[in-house]
């Protein structure tokens, strides 16, 4: 299933899509997409049948909405840095031998067709078309093999980053938080429409021009690593987005570097997860 919040008539709604239209789980006693997660197997069981047998008056066209980040605000966002081995190099960077982890916060995300702001107090803003988990069910100390119970699907994300605050210390929270640097979406899908998350296509263009174009299986570090990493530090929560790293061919590494600029249009696609899709403007 295919998991989304969007905006009708005024009313933030979770739904999920069903072809060319998108069904409300409001009736259904899911208020938005976190209270599914927290909802646990009972919960998606509900919503299928809801699918399945869809009320007309809590149906509309897809076209007609306004697609929101699927989790508006999450409870975390986890950011892997260094995780492809072509980055890695292209970076100047050894290849991590543990996991970089980094966050980002509310205040980034944004979904599909809402603008990158691009600040004023940067003259590096710069792409990262990653692959995100989402957990559904939580817990701490999980083990590698345990992944597939705590994952409950799949999304599209972008690190927007500001190379140049970024890169003028060594911790890289500042360079990656500026409001709009996460865009998210266009939906939620779930793990079971997803055979193998460590062999999909990812790729990012720029007004067209592929500039990143990788594979998953290239990750250093995959799920069950970062599952079983990220739970002996902290308590995982349904709703936590953890974004997994991205491939070689960011805006830094050209010559001369690819910056953004206001105007560009930017798409993230990974395998089987939809077009995350977001123009540029000024600040």
């Amino acid at each position: 299933m295919r998991f989304v919040t969007f905006e009708h008539h005024g009313h933030q709604h979770a739904g999920v899509v069903s072809g060319d239209h998108v069904v409300s789980l409001k009736g259904a006693g899911f208020p938005d997409v976190l209270s599914l997660l927290n909802g646990g197997e009972e919960a998606l069981k509900k919503a299928a049948e809801v699918l399945a047998n869809p009320p007309a008056d809590a149906t509309v066209p897809l076209a007609s909405v306004k697609l929101c980040a699927p989790i508006p605000k999450p409870t975390k966002i986890v950011c892997v840095g260094l995780n492809y081995r072509d980055h890695a190099i292209e970076s100047k960077m050894e290849i991590p031998t543990r996991p970089t982890i980094f966050s980002k916060y509310n205040n980034t995300v944004i979904a599909t067709g809402d603008n990158i702001v691009l600040p004023k107090n940067s003259e590096k803003p710069d792409y990262e078309a990653e692959f995100a988990f989402v957990i559904g069910k939580g817990g701490r100390h999980i083990k590698a093999a345990d992944w597939k119970e705590h994952v409950f699907g799949y999304m599209n994300l972008n690190d927007v980053s500001a190379r140049d605050v970024q890169l003028a210390v060594s911790q890289w929270v500042m360079g990656k938080t500026f409001d709009t640097f996460a865009p998210m979406g266009p939906w939620l899908v779930t793990a079971d429409e997803v055979e193998d998350p460590h062999n999909l296509t990812i790729s990012l263009t720029v007004n067209g021009e592929t500039l990143q174009n990788s594979n998953t299986k290239e990750l250093i570090f995959k799920i069950p690593e970062l599952v079983e990493f990220l739970s002996s530090i902290m308590t995982l929560e349904p709703g936590d987005i953890v974004s997994t790293g991205t491939p070689s061919g960011v805006g830094f590494s050209y010559n001369p570097p690819k910056w953004l600029k206001p105007g560009d249009e930017v798409v993230v696609r990974v395998q089987g997860l939809g077009e995350l899709r977001n123009t540029c403007v000024a600040e």
